[in-house]
């Protein structure tokens, strides 16, 4: 079982480490890179907030720029790719209802019979949450393996790097969005970041991101071990 449970996390570490020449943007990435992009053009269609996307979708442009353009120079693994368009999809989902009208209770309620908010006794919408505790799960593999590859950081090392690099930019874009509420009006800084009333908001966003980010760590580790040892065993 325990074989069975680790096999993923022992294909995304042998897939980290491989020594294969990833040049440039290679099929597969520029699959799911083209799939991003109709994602992105798709959410937009028939959005119930129109003049609220432009803010939401800057960095979704940005980052699809970013994946098209750097890895020529700097390429990454299928895996890390892979994580960052999957981070960027939930961005996107969330990005059409900007983040605090996301409808799961609907969703859930058609699926599995039950409303998440009112089960839980929730008192806002907690997609937002889900998605900064994915974005610190799913960046930890990219920020591994630019600290190995091109930072020149060592293996066991480049997990407490990868881990601060992304608390970092879960700083970063908390102050973003406090400085977004500083030059545009109310109403659009208050659709962008989503506090939903929380003045806590920041703290639990990076706490979320934390949180993701040593379970992805706890992951690459039992990946990293379950792979040493079938490499003995062979």
């Amino acid at each position: 079982m325990m074989l069975s449970v680790s096999h993923p996390f022992c294909w995304i570490w042998r897939e980290a480490c491989s020594n294969r020449d990833w040049s440039g943007v290679n099929r597969y990435q520029a699959f799911l890179i083209f799939l991003l992009c109709v994602t992105t053009g798709a959410s937009c269609v028939g959005s119930a907030y129109p003049h609220e996307l432009w803010l939401q979708h800057t960095p979704t442009v940005l980052a699809i720029l970013a994946l098209a353009i750097l890895p020529r120079r700097w390429p990454l693994s299928n895996a890390a790719v892979t994580c960052l368009v999957a981070f960027l999809l939930l961005h996107v989902l969330g990005a059409r209802y900007i983040y605090s009208n996301v409808p799961y209770d609907d969703w859930c309620q058609t699926l599995l019979g039950f409303r998440p908010t009112e089960r839980f006794h929730w008192s806002r919408n907690h997609y937002d949450r889900l998605v900064h505790f994915c974005f610190g799960a799913l960046w930890i593999l990219p920020s591994w393996e630019v600290s190995t590859r091109y930072l020149g950081v060592p293996r066991r090392a480049a997990f407490f790097y990868a881990l601060t690099m992304v608390l970092s930019m879960s700083l970063l874009y908390e102050l973003g969005e406090w400085w977004l509420t500083m030059v545009v009006s109310p109403q659009d800084a208050d659709s962008y970041n989503g506090q939903q009333g929380d003045m806590w908001d920041a703290q639990k966003d990076m706490a979320m991101a934390l949180l993701g980010g040593c379970v992805a760590v706890g992951g690459m580790v039992v990946g990293r071990y379950f792979a040493g040892r079938n490499n003995v065993s062979n």
